[in-house]
């Protein structure tokens, strides 16, 4: 019955809306829980609006059209075709006319639909294009702002192939009724053919003026494509091509015209040759003619044809990455580096990087994961303010990962319900070491305690890196907080975080969008409880605004007692002219800016975004279309801001960029004779690629010490250095970036030369291959090369960890300047070794570090022979073990202890007691005097 098909037809569309419409309501309590309803509000109405306009647009049009040919086409033509089609069943013409009604209307719908949909999905491009702001730079070609690039542009090539699209799918079903005319037509009924070819060569002119308009269009593309020695458009481009497509766009109109005018007399052999003409002129002209420029014209004086095209490529992408803001300065590499220069940058040299992120992450894991569902995803580098000096540190917030809980224990209820946050984090300074070889934690345990006045006051960390599931807390179950010994601590959500999930309609709703019964049959959800979801630091930006590309590394703070996430965000583009393109974060761009810092709290999920460049259009034009979303980088705490730091993906692909487009001259860069390249390292034995590295350091000209991000460069092909690359971190030089070039005539060490001269010691090779047997092995941690001085200065921990062990400790250091190499158990005995003299010994807040490692010191016959003798023995018994490792170490205390033993008999050390030393290690007396490395 009709009630039947109606209630059937109602439930369809309950069933196919209710998806959309649960996202909707859930989105909708998220967004304004969040803090951003309006943004929300403009982002739906204007998908509705893009939506509802194509749907009208394309579907009235896909309506209006297979009307048309409906009407025009006969109904006993058709009776017959649809008969036979249905098996020779005779359809009466009011059948028949029901039949294409129903036809019409579900073509159109779906018409409508797919480009309605389709138009919904550009919200972004047609708000962006709306609210545009100039970029200020005209394109070298035609003369237009950039922006008509970065805004008009993309949504003029999407709809008009979205119209292509909609003409196509018309035209379809309007030649399939002209076919079954002819049909019919053959098989003796009397049918006129010629009003359906009308209606099917306006469509063919109409798809024929489509492809005429992106004719004009791929005016612009040339200058976002590659063809020969320039990223651009070249000399063939502008000579050939560009002429050639207003040729064809002209052409198009005409063959347009002329399909018809044949379709009006109902011949289709005129409209076939026209457009065959069309599609044979676009072969000659767009691919012939420019070939033949190219290879007879441009290729035999590539050179000077294409130089004033080179010069806007190094232009353009200069601008487009802000290569164009690097300062240029000389950088001497004076061989005058001594002690007193070194005690002159305490801060630099108290602050070099012995601990690596990679040994650092397990040995964090080992020590201070504690339990099994807890996880350190990765160590980030930072700088804090200790005893009123300030060291840089590592550190990593321990995150819960319910899914390493036993099998047994993975319930629902546990899950979402009591395992709901991480805790704390664990902190320790990059070049503190005890005499274990491990770090020393500044901030360790549960609940977190900290050794040096940095106290965590909200440690509970509900948003994070790795927190992707969802939670409900203020429940009637106990949220686990941390263990205790044998037992565990139990807590309250007291904070604003999440989503209102009391009630049952609420209940409901979130059953209905995590698709599980357990939340609208669970007791313990409240009327006060809450929901958090969408808990992940990036994923959480994201939704709120999608439009900006964000970094792979967010970094955690330890702000005013609270722990803050801060990710760095992208403006981004693709079709700047000129500008060659680069990969970042899974998409191809060819204009970045880093203009947006957004912030996180770990504990209530406050999300804010704050301009970094507000010079930048883009970023302008995002905040016309959301106002109240940003706000400017001064009203971000000046705590946290001190804690900004210049971001890895956005100087990688500058650091990528500059390695060519440093040269400014167009006959250089085009014969690539000044190419440079990123040096290579040994890490773990293994060579790669050297990443950029933060680092606290005075750089030349400057009064002061600051945290910066740095890279090497070596000419393509050879190993010395060229130069080095410096991303200032710190107020009021934030973003700033600076080119030290070495002089050209002078040779100076790279990385892979300095690891070639560590590999030809043969005291460091022999401990090394020493340690790397019974069940050991050697990892070579990042090599670091640090300007101190106006010098350079080249330091790379050793780290040995047992095969049977994820604990590496740091054993040795290894320095290098000029011709000196040493390696040592601390920092401070490698440089003493270098430069001949005691060095400085690092600071060390807290007063719990053992770096470096004390020497025994004024003590009494007894107790230094004591002492010598249990290391003896220590030593012995390690032999015995194979422990190699253990047994270098106890001949160093046994040296120290013959050492003190000497001076207290008031002998001089190294002359009268030469000390015994670890294999591999140099005598006490030649300590000063290391042999140079060929």
């Amino acid at each position: 019955s009709r009630l039947v098909r109606v209630l059937v037809l109602l439930v369809a569309v309950l069933v196919a809306l209710y998806p959309a419409a649960v996202d909707f309501l859930v989105d909708l309590a998220w967004f304004d829980a969040a803090g951003f309803q309006r943004a929300f509000e403009v982002r739906f109405t204007s998908q509705a609006a893009l939506f509802a306009g194509g749907l009208v647009v394309a579907g009235g049009f896909a309506f209006a059209v297979l009307g048309a040919a409906i009407r025009q086409v006969p109904v006993h033509a058709l009776q017959a075709v649809i008969g036979q089609a249905a098996g020779g069943v005779p359809l009466s013409p009011h059948q028949v006319r029901r039949i294409l009604a129903w036809a019409r209307l579900g073509l159109a719908l779906l018409v409508g639909f797919l480009f309605g949909m389709f138009a919904a999905g550009r919200w972004m491009e047609v708000l962006a294009l709306l609210h545009r702001q100039e970029f200020g730079i005209a394109d070298p070609v035609f003369g237009h702002d950039l922006g008509f690039y970065a805004y008009l542009l993309p949504v003029l090539r999407d709809g008009r192939g979205a119209l292509v699209a909609m003409v196509v799918l018309t035209t379809l079903p309007v030649a399939g009724l002209v076919l079954a005319t002819e049909s019919a037509r053959s098989g003796g009924l009397p049918v006129d053919p010629t009003p359906g070819r009308r209606l099917l060569g306006g469509l063919v002119a109409l798809l024929v003026l489509l492809g005429a308009a992106g004719r004009v269009l791929d005016r612009y593309t040339l200058l976002l494509d590659r063809d020969g020695a320039v990223f651009g458009a070249g000399y063939a481009d502008v000579v050939a091509r560009i002429p050639a497509l207003w040729a064809m766009a002209t052409l198009g109109v005409a063959a347009a015209v002329v399909v018809v005018l044949g379709s009006r007399r109902g011949r289709l052999a005129g409209p076939g040759l026209a457009v065959a003409g069309w599609f044979l002129a676009g072969f000659v002209l767009l691919r012939v003619v420019p070939g033949m420029v190219q290879s007879y014209v441009v290729r035999p004086n590539e050179l000077s044809l294409e130089r004033p095209y080179l010069e806007h490529e190094i232009r353009s992408t200069r601008q487009a990455y802000a290569l164009d803001r690097i300062e240029v300065q000389p950088f001497e590499a004076a061989g005058d580096l001594d002690l007193a220069a070194i005690r002159d940058n305490p801060l630099t040299v108290g602050n070099i990087r012995l601990w690596d992120t990679r040994p650092l992450e397990a040995t964090y894991a080992q020590l201070q994961e504690i339990r099994l569902y807890y996880q350190f995803r990765d160590v980030d580098v930072d700088r804090y303010t200790v005893d009123g000096a300030v060291r840089q540190v590592m550190l990593s917030a321990r995150e819960l990962e319910t899914a390493n809980l036993p099998a047994q224990a993975r319930s629902w209820m546990n899950q979402h319900l009591q395992y709901t946050h991480g805790y704390g984090l664990t902190m320790s300074p990059v070049n503190v070491v005890t005499r274990e070889g491990l770090p020393e934690l500044w901030i360790q345990d549960l609940p977190p305690r900290s050794s040096v006045g940095l106290a965590v006051d909200r440690p509970e960390i509900y948003y994070g890196e790795a927190t992707d599931d969802y939670v409900f807390v203020r429940t009637s179950a106990r949220e686990f907080d941390y263990p205790s010994g044998d037992s565990n601590v139990y807590t309250t959500y007291e904070g604003r975080g999440g989503v209102p999930a009391g009630g049952f309609a609420r209940k409901l709703l979130f059953s209905l969008y995590f698709r599980t019964f357990d939340v609208l049959l669970s007791d313990y959800i409240q009327p006060e409880s809450r929901v958090m979801f969408r808990r992940s630091v990036p994923d959480r930006a994201r939704a709120i605004a999608p439009f900006l590309v964000y970094d792979g590394d967010p970094y955690v703070v330890l702000d005013q007692g609270r722990l803050v996430w801060v990710v760095d965000a992208y403006t981004t583009s693709d079709h700047i002219p000129y500008a060659e393109p680069a990969r970042m974060r899974g998409r191809v761009v060819n204009y970045v800016r880093n203009s947006v810092k957004v912030t996180v709290d770990a504990y209530d999920g406050t999300v804010r975004f704050y301009v970094a460049d507000p010079t930048d259009p883009l970023i302008r034009t995002w905040q016309a279309v959301f106002p109240d979303m940003f706000r400017p980088l001064s009203e971000m705490p000046a705590s946290l801001r001190a804690h900004l730091r210049y971001p890895l993906d956005f100087f990688d692909v500058q650091a990528d960029k500059y390695r060519a487009y440093h040269m400014l001259d167009p006959t250089v860069f085009y014969n690539r004779e000044d190419m440079w390249a990123v040096p290579e390292e040994l890490y773990g034995g293994q060579p790669q690629p050297m990443r950029p590295y933060y680092l606290i350091m005075k750089l030349p000209d400057s009064d002061r010490a600051e945290f910066i991000l740095l890279l090497p460069f070596t000419p393509t092909n050879r190993d010395n250095m060229i130069s080095w690359l410096a991303a200032r971190s710190d107020e009021p030089e934030y973003g700033k970036l600076i080119l030290y070039q070495f002089p050209k005539q002078k040779m100076i060490y790279g990385p892979r030369q300095i690891e070639a001269r560590i590999d030809q010691d043969p005291e460091i090779s022999e401990l090394i291959t020493l340690w790397s047997q019974s069940g050991s092995r050697v990892v070579r941690g990042n090599l670091l090369v640090i300007p101190i001085a106006g010098s350079l200065l080249y330091v790379e921990p050793l780290y040995l960890q047992a095969e049977s062990s994820q604990l590496p400790e740091l054993k040795r250091v290894i320095v290098s300047y000029n011709n000196r190499l040493a390696m040592r158990p601390t920092l401070d005995e490698a440089l003493a070794a270098v430069f001949g003299e005691a060095a400085p010994a690092a600071p060390r807040p807290g007063g719990g570090g053992e770096q470096p490692a004390p020497l025994l010191g004024d003590e009494s016959w007894a107790t230094l022979a004591t002492a010598a003798r249990q290391a003896f023995d220590a030593a012995v018994a390690a032999q015995r073990q194979g422990d190699w490792a253990a047994y270098g170490d106890r001949l160093r205390e046994l040296g120290q202890a013959l050492e003190a033993l000497a001076d207290l008999a008031g002998n001089d050390a190294k002359a009268a007691a030469p000390a015994a030393t670890a294999p591999g290690e140099a005598p006490p007396d030649e300590a000063a005097r290391e042999a140079e490395t060929p």
